[in-house]
């Protein structure tokens, strides 16, 4: 499988970020690139981060530059180990390996004293109005907003009360540290917003060192200042907080007062302090899902899917686990590719480029889903022969194997029907249909049980239509696949499909919640059979099942001898009639 972004041969890409970063680096205000990828470790990863993922690493990397991978850890209430170690984990998955691994509370020794630099150029104060007074002061749209009456503190005071914060004297809530900044402006972000507020949690990297944590704005722009970041690229909904982004860069100007990168050093940090640049692109959409942290959460709780890892789920983790792969993820971003204007991409598209990757790349297996067992009579009881199919029909390097085949088989029932519909190209009572790679077949007898339902066909194999022989090209219509019923080896088989039922499970205009939309067919089990070499699949390896779909052994529950494979997606598009 084409796992390695080096592996993704494609054009040069000429979007308007990188057009950016070339006119950057030709008129040298550059001499490198540098990004970062900051994730707050608060749940799993889904596949719009998939797109900022591709983005931050894929630009550093076409240009040779860097990227850090940066934890924003700056709310411990709602941060887990278990977040952090799954997001390097999907971050490697897909390819990619960080130039360091930073947090923001590697920082917080930095950010306390570029506070303080604030507070004493009087361009940051302690306010102690609370959080809806806070929403009161604040003003609307289109009308101004109130000074806070502790706006005029003076600096001692400010520097003595912060302190005091600093030192776990306050209770949570009680005192904010916020920028002094416009309470009149057109963008709310500007008016006076906070920069630090009272939190007596424990962090899972600090311990009880710290009862104050700084404010994303804040920790987000100065660390990376702090990293040497070149260009910080961020999703849309970040675009009204730019002005506050640079607001904090310039006015903290570490490049200008190194003194503050002091703790930094302490630690053997190096000091790589820059000013970044914000640039802001469409975040990824697409139909058919929730992308929302909250509802993924809620799925997970109230035990809609099996776990943050169901292959339905559109985490990462779920993803891998239904058998997407990293090649496919990465062609989706290139294909979706980077502007300016939101949209919805088709779920169709993710598929399609799962198709497109695995249709390269899969190793082709014979499995049954919906078993019919059919014996050819006019073989003997004993009779066993192995057959030799390629791995894969446009990849002669994939090599072959060996396929058992004998008296007895497996077929898809499916693949017949007694009262054929018009155009049925495959099984009829005294028809005949090519059994791939072993010969033409007719079916001449119809075993029913006592309710009528067929649970057994006898049939004919033609002698001269096996390979190699004169008759193997006779002109068929048909062709079925198969695998042997003595050698065949039992299997569960997860059929997985959209989670949701409409495009826009999200839209409650109706009154439904995305909750009412979900697809009740989105998760079938089944037992059917596989060839002995699908069955010996290590987990994780992808197979297209032929004629059925492409398939991937369960990285979970998938054993040698009690094989798990879940569909990853059906060979064609089956929703696009729907819609």
């Amino acid at each position: 499988m084409s796992d390695s972004p080096a592996a993704d041969a494609s054009p040069e890409k000429k979007d308007f970020i990188r057009q950016i970063v070339r006119e950057d680096l030709a008129s040298g205000k550059h001499r490198a690139i540098k990004t970062r990828f900051p994730p707050e470790p608060n749940g799993y990863l889904h596949i719009g981060h998939a797109k900022a993922i591709c983005l931050d690493f894929g630009i550093a990397a076409e240009f040779g530059g860097l990227c850090n991978l940066r934890f924003d850890d700056t709310n411990p209430a709602r941060e887990d180990p278990e977040f952090v170690q799954a997001i390097q984990d999907d971050v490697r998955w897909l390819g990619f390996e960080w130039n360091s691994l930073r947090h923001a509370s590697d920082y917080f020794s930095v950010y306390y004293l570029a506070a303080e630099k604030l507070i004493r150029d009087g361009k940051a104060f302690v306010c102690d109005l609370s959080a809806e007074q806070v929403r009161e002061y604040r003003g609307t749209l289109t009308e101004p907003g109130r000074d806070s009456p502790y706006r005029e503190r003076g600096v001692e005071e400010n520097l003595d009360l912060f302190r005091r914060m600093r030192a776990g004297e306050f209770a949570d809530g009680t005192r904010t540290l916020r920028a002094k900044i416009d309470m009149a402006s057109g963008n709310m972000n500007l008016r006076d917003p906070a920069l630090y507020r009272i939190k007596h949690v424990e962090h899972q990297n600090t311990g009880n060192e710290w009862p104050i944590y700084p404010m994303y704005d804040f920790a987000h722009s100065i660390g990376d200042a702090i990293e040497g970041i070149t260009h910080s690229l961020c999703t849309l909904e970040f675009e009204d907080h730019r002005p506050l982004y640079d607001w904090c860069v310039d006015n903290v100007d570490l490049a200008g007062h190194p003194q503050l990168l002091q703790p930094l050093l302490d630690k053997g940090l190096p000091l790589e302090a820059a000013k970044p640049r914000q640039i802001e692109f469409s975040r990824l959409n697409i139909n058919y899902t929730v992308m929302s942290k909250r509802k993924l959460v809620a799925l997970v709780q109230d035990g809609l899917v099996d776990g943050w890892d169901d292959p339905r789920m559109y985490t990462l983790q779920g993803l891998r686990r239904r058998g997407y792969t990293p090649a496919a993820l990465r062609l989706l971003v290139d294909r979706v590719g980077i502007s300016k204007q939101n949209s919805v991409i088709d779920f169709g598209v993710l598929e399609g480029c799962l198709r497109d990757d695995l249709d390269a790349h899969a190793p082709r297996r014979m499995a049954v889903v919906d078993p019919l067992k059919l014996v050819l009579t006019n073989l003997a009881d004993d009779h066993e022969e192995t057959l030799v199919f390629p791995n894969h029909p446009k990849d002669e390097s994939q090599g072959s194997r060996e396929v058992p085949f004998g008296r007895e088989l497996w077929i898809e029932r499916e693949d017949f029907a007694e009262v054929p519909p018009k155009g049925w190209k495959r099984l009829v009572p005294g028809g005949e249909v090519r059994l791939r790679g072993a010969g033409i077949i007719r079916v001449d007898e119809v075993i029913k049980d006592a309710d009528g339902r067929v649970t057994e066909l006898h049939g004919w194999l033609d002698p001269e239509s096996r390979p190699g022989m004169e008759g193997a090209n006779r002109k068929i219509k048909g062709t079925i696949h198969w695998v042997s019923a003595k050698h065949a080896i039992p299997a569960e088989i997860r059929l997985y499909d959209r989670l949701f039922s409409i495009e826009k499970p999200d839209d409650e205009s109706d009154g439904k919640s995305y909750r009412d939309h979900l697809n009740p067919e989105s998760r079938r089990v089944v037992h059917g059979y596989v060839e002995p070499a699908a069955a010996a699949a290590e987990p994780e390896q992808s197979f297209q099942f032929e004629r059925t779909g492409y398939f991937v052994a369960d990285r979970r529950d998938h054993r040698a001898g009690t094989p798990v494979f879940n569909r990853s997606v059906t060979l064609r598009d089956t929703w696009a009639a729907k819609a």
